[in-house]
């Protein structure tokens, strides 16, 4: 375990933490006015690899050996040159702190990091931190790379579950879920809608799937694996053979067959190691999905009212009213799934640029 403690004067910034891995999440900007849940879970950090924050380069102002020397290879809008490196934490994982209010950003409920770390050691005064609780973000505090140090603290070590031990847990995540919004006139709300989670997870899975399509249409299970998938895929791939094909593939799965070109496997929480199969299929590309996404997809679990005596408890599911479903097709992440593609080499294939041009254009297809 680690604790963080600020470059300057050594003081204490957190408590005792674990590494995990960055969840696919971590850069969602979610609705409009949306309350989002805090994004790692207390006594965890991850690290977030790239850049984050102002001040910001416009791409014209980039060379394109500039951009690719910091893993980008396609244009996009402008780039952060904050410090790389940020560990993220639960904002209750904070200590000896104080909030810098004249770096309150232009956020509307809340914080947005817009104008920097803005929050300093409570015994120096250094700005080590960033915190984030605005709307449609998720709660998380970013610690400066550049002005903190993380010092190995003892304490048990406790060793990575395996792929059996993972799956026989069982921590899946649900695709639908409530989301409150930040109230209008008549206060808060709440509407039932697809999961954040998961249209970052897809986001971050399409922009892999594109790349291994290698401009050839591409065919996924059918179910909820398609109704996340095909109809960006069919929108933004040519149509007709040959077809590439796609299964998922992973821990306590059968072998998929040998003409597979593509696997959905899962990531492990902790390491961020993705799953590898052996076999036939070991050339296939691997798509990387969050392990409680894919283990909805391979064991989906049915919404069905529970009987239950006396007061109906909390986290069952009432028959009366039935939970609303999602009043829109699935739409993934388009800045999950934007950050993900020009981070692929392989965006700078020929092929690439008509699927490149589809996202420029403005079509009938609502596809984020």
């Amino acid at each position: 375990m680690f604790v963080f403690v600020c470059a300057r004067c050594d003081a204490e910034l957190t408590v005792p933490l674990s590494q995990v891995a960055l969840p696919a999440h971590a850069r969602q900007i979610y609705g409009n006015g949306a309350q989002l849940p805090v994004l790692m879970e207390s006594g965890t950090f991850a690290v977030d690899p790239d850049p984050w924050g102002g001040p910001w380069r416009m791409w014209d102002e980039i060379d394109a050996g500039e951009a690719e020397a910091r893993g980008v290879y396609a244009p996009v809008r402008a780039l952060s040159d904050g410090a790389p490196g940020a560990s993220v934490i639960a904002p209750g994982d904070v200590r000896g702190t104080r909030l810098i209010p004249e770096k309150r950003g232009g956020a509307c409920c809340g914080l947005d990091g817009s104008d920097g770390p803005n929050m300093a050691c409570q015994a120096c005064d250094l700005p080590v931190a960033t915190r984030l609780d605005d709307c449609s973000l998720w709660q998380a505090v970013r610690l400066s790379s550049d002005a903190v140090r993380r010092l190995l603290v003892d304490g048990v070590h406790v060793a990575p579950l395996s792929w059996s031990e993972l799956t026989e847990k069982g921590e899946n995540t649900p695709p639908f879920e409530p989301i409150a919004s930040w109230g209008g006139r008549l206060g808060s709300d709440h509407h039932w809608s697809w999961s954040p989670r998961w249209e970052a997870a897809a986001g971050q899975a399409l922009a892999h799937l594109l790349v291994a399509s290698k401009g050839q249409p591409v065919k996924v299970p059918g179910g909820l694996t398609a109704d996340v998938f095909q109809r960006a895929l069919d929108a933004l791939l040519p149509a007709g053979p040959p077809t590439r094909r796609a299964v998922l593939a992973g821990p306590g799965q059968s072998s998929p067959d040998a003409g597979v070109d593509i696997l959905l496997v899962p990531v492990h929480p902790r390491t961020g190691q993705t799953w590898t199969p052996a076999g036939p299929t070991a050339s296939a590309y691997l798509v990387p999905l969050p392990l409680g996404v894919w283990l909805w997809l391979v064991s989906p679990q049915p919404y069905l009212p529970v009987p239950a005596s006396g007061r109906i408890p909390q986290d069952v599911l009432r028959d009366d009213p039935l939970p609303l479903l999602p009043n829109h097709l699935f739409r993934a992440d388009r800045g999950t799934f934007q950050h993900t593609l020009v981070r692929l080499p392989a965006v700078r294939s020929p092929w690439m640029g008509t699927v490149l041009g589809k996202l420029t254009q403005e079509g009938p297809v609502d596809l984020f």
